[in-house]
Formats: structure tokens, sequence, C-alpha cells
């Protein structure tokens, strides 16, 4: 057998457990591929008429897994790989996870374990669907969550088995987050892979760039997208590739701006869920203002819910566009790695966000961004980029190493990775960081 039959052995063996468990109680994790490996699980459940309870965290530290020890079936999504102190449960466990994962005796789905890269080809997500097979749609709209763009590996190959299924669409097409559900103007501005210098955070600057290749407003209002001809999506995406030839002065070619995109044939008129990358912010939106349920709700088809994402979604992107103003006025270089403090003025459910968009595209190191969780803890989000990974970058390593010195709490992937501290810790661990992160690129 090759790597992945053994894990699609396992994969059996997870599902096979769990049909035979009577009242579980699945954790899962508040992000989007969190919000999603759990709501796959969670129709696993209901099809197969097992009663569960569900609890929704943002970490698993100590005290909370304490809480767990009297419960005699636990199943983990999207977390759990990382926590060794599960070995000291008699429970009957089942984990599904895609980050690093050592030492730990319970029985687990992932792919780290055979070889299979959980950073870029599997999520959680797609990772619990191999084993359930429920929810075809949300296995993807995590794995692109979890930025694991474009499909690769097994995620790929799901993706062509949907494809053939009906029920995806994959095309090439203008790759900016936002071409379903943002007028023109917004598109532009805030877009942050490609990055438009000149245009980021400017809608005045946009308009004026739109109607000088001849696009104009619609009845006063600016069209979306994939609204436009086939006509004006070329015109588009040509003089998109013209301005940053000009900007950088180099040619750029207009294949860097299009990629796969990923329709969900059977949301085509709800704008926010037709993309799956739309759809993935929908979800992020829900986890990170505290509306988790709603967020597992949407997944499982509510159609009230739905209704209600879309007003959580308003909320979260104006959240984040005072955000990454802010965050452009207050970044400090701090020489090995970008520092923003946001304490008191970004959400510790958004920093990570903000962090990602802040120079996107254009960014040459890490940036490391804190705010204040709701016990006054510090809550940090670390990105990096695909180039420093390349070079050696494993974020999640640094945190989980770093933290350990701190008395804190962290880890993660080699490009993304969250940690929280006590609040006295914070000059001791950007000391370690800082330490951490110049040996692991100097080797």
């Amino acid at each position: 057998m090759n790597n992945f039959d053994l894990f699609l052995e396992r994969a059996k063996l997870c599902a096979k457990t769990i049909l035979e468990m009577s009242h579980p109680t699945l954790i899962t994790h508040y992000d989007c591929d969190g919000l999603c490996s759990g709501a796959i699980v969670c129709k696993f459940l209901e099809v197969n008429n097992i009663k569960y309870e569900l609890k929704i965290v943002r970490k698993l530290d100590d005290e909370f897994l304490e809480s767990l020890k009297n419960k005699q079936e636990l199943i983990f999504s999207d977390l759990g790989g990382a926590a060794k102190k599960l070995n000291e449960f008699d429970s009957n466990i089942v984990i599904f996870d895609h980050h690093q994962t050592e030492g730990l005796n319970k029985l687990q789905l992932n792919p780290q374990l055979f070889g299979l890269d959980g950073g870029n080809e599997m999520s959680a997500s797609s990772c619990v669907y191999w084993a359930l097979e429920q929810l075809p749609e949300i296995a993807l709209v995590g794995s692109i969550g979890d930025m694991q763009y474009p499909l690769k590996g097994a995620n790929k190959t799901l993706a062509q088995k949907f494809e053939k299924m009906g029920i995806l669409e994959i095309e090439t097409d203008l790759k900016i987050y936002g071409r379903a559900s943002r007028p023109l103007v917004q598109l532009l501005s805030y877009s942050d892979e490609p990055f438009f210098p000149g245009l980021a955070n400017n809608e005045e600057r946009c308009a004026w760039f739109l109607e000088s290749i001849g696009l104009k407003p619609i009845n006063g209002s600016w069209p979306k997208y994939i609204d436009l001809s086939l006509e004006q999506k070329k015109l588009l995406i040509g003089a998109l590739a013209s301005y940053l030839t000009e900007y950088y002065k180099e040619k750029i070619d207009p294949n860097y701006l299009i990629g796969e995109v990923y329709n969900l044939k059977r949301f085509r008129d709800i704008p926010e869920l037709y993309d799956a990358g739309e759809f993935s912010t929908l979800l992020n939106a829900c986890g990170r203002h505290k509306k988790e349920q709603l967020g597992i709700n949407i997944c499982l088809g509510d159609l009230k819910a739905i209704e209600e994402g879309k007003k959580v979604l308003a909320a979260h992107k104006k959240a984040l566009r005072d955000g990454v103003d802010y965050a452009y006025k207050n970044v400090i270089d701090l020489g090995s790695f970008l520092f923003l403090d946001g304490r008191g003025v970004i959400d510790d459910g958004i920093i990570g966000v903000v962090a990602g968009m802040l120079y996107a595209g254009a960014r040459k190191k890490v940036i490391l961004a804190i705010a204040l969780d709701e016990n006054s803890n510090i809550k940090i989000s670390t990105r990096g980029t695909k180039e420093l990974v390349q070079k050696g970058l494993n974020l999640g390593l640094i945190l989980k190493e770093v933290c350990a010195i701190v008395q804190g709490v962290g880890g993660g992937h080699k490009i993304a990775a969250g940690a929280t501290i006590p609040k006295n810790k914070l000059n001791e661990f950007l000391v370690e960081f800082e330490k951490a992160l110049n040996q692991q690129l100097k080797n």
C-alpha cells in the first residue's frame, strides 16, 4: 500500500469507530476550516441518528481539556493532534486534524502521519470528508478558507471528483477575491493577492482607473466582475496586467491575474456562497465574530442562517477595512519581522486576517500581530510567505517552542500560526521569537 491507501484505511477505521458511539462530544475549531470539518461530522452523526454534544473553541488549553475528562466519547476536528494531554484520557477518542502532530497515542486521521501535506494539500475539512463523505462542497470551502489555494494533491482529487458529480464548476478566471460579490471599485481596492499598489485601499483611485478603460457605473452603482461580459472581463484583466507592468517596470503576464476558481453550482443565486473563496470568508466572519453555531448551521444548509450570515459578513468586512486602515498606519518594522500592536483596537478574532492582508503580495518579511483576548491575555497571529517557507520557515514550530518558554500555548502551520501568552510575557516572547526566526532562516 502507498501512503494514501494507508490514510484511507485509517479513514475507514475512524468512521467505523464513530458509528459505534452512542452520544459523543464533538469539539471543533472556530475558524472556517473548523466550522466546515465540524459540520461534516455533525451531518454524519445526524444521518446515522447519533445524538451528540457540540463544543466550538478557539484553543485547546489544559483547563478546557480537563473539563472533558469525564466524557466517554470524544471527537475532535481541526485540532487535538498536538494535545498530548489526551494520552491521559480513558475516553474513546477520534481525532481529525491536519496540523503538525507528535507523541499522541489516540486514533487520529491526519495527513501528517502518512507523509501527506497537511499545510497545502489537505485541510481538516477534506481530511474529514475522506472518512465520512458528507457535505462535499463544504469540504473544499474549508480547504480554501485554510489558505490552501490553489487546490492541490488530495484537495484537487476531491475537486475533480465533485466536478464529475456535477456539484462543482472549476474555471480559469480572475482570481481576485470578491469577483462574485464585490462592486468593481471594492474588488480592486481590497484585493490583497494580487496586490495593486496605488489602487489598494483607495476607491476613488480605483474608480478613476476603471473609467479610464471604459468601465462605468450602471444606474449609479458599480457592477460586479461576475456580471461583466466576456469582452469586458478580458479588457479589465489586460488593463490590470498593464498597470502592474508599468508600476514594477517589468512585464506582468495577464496569466498572473488568473487561476482556478471554484463555483458551487447549487449556490448560483447566492453571491456570498457561489464562489468557494467567498463562502469561506462568510464562515470566517461567523467564527471570528462569535457566531460559530451560525456558521455550522450555514454549512448544514439552513436558509435562515444564510440570511443572518450575510449581516455578520457585512459587519466583518467593515471591521476588516477599519483594521487594515489602522494597520497600515501603525505597523512597525523591527528588522527581522514586521510588528503590529492591535491591542484595544483590533478584535482578537480578526487580528490574523488583518495581518495576512497587510502588504499581501508585496510583503517580504514575517508579520507578527497582537490583540487582547476576552481574558486580557495576548493573542498572537503570525503570517509568512511562500518564499520564506521555501527557505525553511516553520512558524508553527517557532510558536510552539517559544510558547513553551513563556508559559503560553501556540502552534499551527509553516506559513501561518497563532498563540496565546500571558500579558506580562510579551517582551520576552518577542526576544525569543526573533532568535528562533533568525536561526530558522539562517539554517
